[in-house]
């Protein structure tokens, strides 16, 4: 199979698999999404969903939130981890939105990726769900798969982000990221992962990957 061939196999297989890509965070608007972006570092979503409601119903907006003290924000969003950074990130991102855009999340990589606690990722995930703009935000999970399927070498995340960029349609973009992900969790996850059932690693994957595989089911 050739790279073209193999990509259009990740393609076609994963609107198979995920024809909808319903957004994993529960927000209602952009602000709620980057905040729940923000909380999502090294948390679950599922853990996320569980506590922006109760951090939203106090404050779903950024003049509500510069409200509460960075410490009341600290105590509600404890469970989801890196607390103490996130609070602040939270507060003082609000206290820019208020000042320098009119209580909006501005819509640019660069005045995002200026707020703080904002790295590109969140940036790049604000932009496709929530302004609908072409990006291609890599987690853990598109990383992994990247390298399983002999799409990137791995080196880093900026690296995998090229690479996505470069294979895949931008059009196709800010649904396919979602799609991978979905696909990640599901079929190819990092732990407890079974080659059998993920079709398209299996069909694709790289050699040394399958080898190893292999290997340790003997």
């Amino acid at each position: 199979m050739t790279k073209a061939e193999k990509v259009q196999f990740v393609i076609d297989t994963l609107e198979e698999f995920y024809p909808e890509t319903p957004i994993p965070l529960d927000h209602k608007d952009p602000y709620t999404l980057l905040i729940a972006v923000l909380m999502s570092a090294q948390s679950t979503d599922a853990r996320v969903n569980i506590i922006t409601p109760l951090l939203f119903e106090k404050a779903d907006n950024p003049y509500d939130m510069v409200k509460l003290s960075v410490e009341e924000i600290r105590e509600i969003i404890k469970p989801v981890g890196l607390s103490p950074m996130k609070s602040k990130g939270i507060y003082g991102l609000s206290k820019i939105l208020i000042e320098k855009h009119n209580g909006e999340v501005p819509q640019s990589f660069e005045a995002l990726e200026e707020l703080p606690a904002v790295g590109h990722k969140t940036a790049s995930v604000v932009m496709s769900q929530a302004f609908g703009i072409p990006a291609f935000p890599v987690d853990t999970h598109i990383h992994r798969l990247m390298y399983r399927w002999n799409l990137s070498n791995g080196k880093n995340v900026d690296q995998t982000e090229k690479d996505a960029k470069r294979l895949f349609p931008k059009e196709l973009w800010n649904k396919l990221h979602l799609q991978i992900i979905y696909y990640g969790r599901e079929y190819s996850p990092a732990r407890g992962w079974k080659l059998e059932n993920d079709i398209i690693t299996k069909t694709i994957g790289r050699k040394s990957i399958l080898d190893d595989y292999y290997k340790k089911k003997k």
